[in-house]
């Protein structure tokens, strides 16, 4: 598959050949879902807690005798239904942790780089190089590209000056080609991806 290379003044200077094996693959929603609840299922920390009856300070002391007092029996003021007492079935530490296929995780890595070249919203560049942090160098590139809303930049390597330039873009982040990811392409509108991150992308997934 051809698709044109641009430079960051919008100008097209070359075309580009994307593998079918990775660009143009049947889309399985199914497996993209999967993947996509996988990470973020792995992303929770799981250390909610609530504390039992027996965890709770206080309460050692039967507050008052069993019998003759006309109130209801009572063990602990540390019961559930005292105010102050125990939680009963409340959220306990533990892992949501997913396990998922190598292989089924490239093959919706590739479903969803599919989705995005089917839809004309994946962007080569033939370099992607900053001299000095500019965030309106940054809108400049986005708006000769064509690229409106909100886009995610992959990188060979990571770079602090490009970093420093989308830190007040809240549509636009930067990403390690190596680090790609279904909730990053899912999330995003446009993947603008430079010719040396697209070998990371190939060399990966191919």
């Amino acid at each position: 598959m051809q698709v044109p290379v641009y430079n960051v003044q919008g100008e097209q200077v070359s075309e580009a050949e994307l593998r079918d094996d990775i660009f143009a693959v049947p889309v399985s929603e199914a497996l993209m879902h999967q993947a996509l609840v996988r990470q973020l299922a792995n992303a929770r920390l799981g250390t909610h807690k609530t504390k039992t009856r027996g965890e709770v300070a206080g309460g050692g002391r039967k507050p008052w005798r069993q019998k003759g007092t006309g109130r209801a029996r009572q063990g602990s003021i540390r019961s559930p239904q005292w105010r102050g007492g125990g939680t009963v079935f409340g959220p306990t530490p533990r892992s949501y942790k997913q396990k998922m296929p190598r292989k089924m995780r490239r093959q919706a890595l590739r479903s969803a780089l599919s989705v995005k070249v089917a839809e004309s919203q994946v962007v080569l560049v033939d370099a992607f190089e900053m001299a000095e942090p500019k965030t309106t160098k940054i809108l400049s590139i986005l708006q000769n590209l064509g690229i409106e809303s909100s886009a995610l930049i992959l990188l060979r390597r990571r770079s602090e000056v490009v970093l420093r330039s989308v830190h007040n873009l809240p549509k636009v982040r930067t990403l390690v080609a190596q680090y790609l990811n279904v909730r990053d392409l899912l999330k995003f509108d446009y993947i603008l991806v430079p010719l040396d991150s697209l070998d990371v992308i190939e060399g990966i997934l191919g």
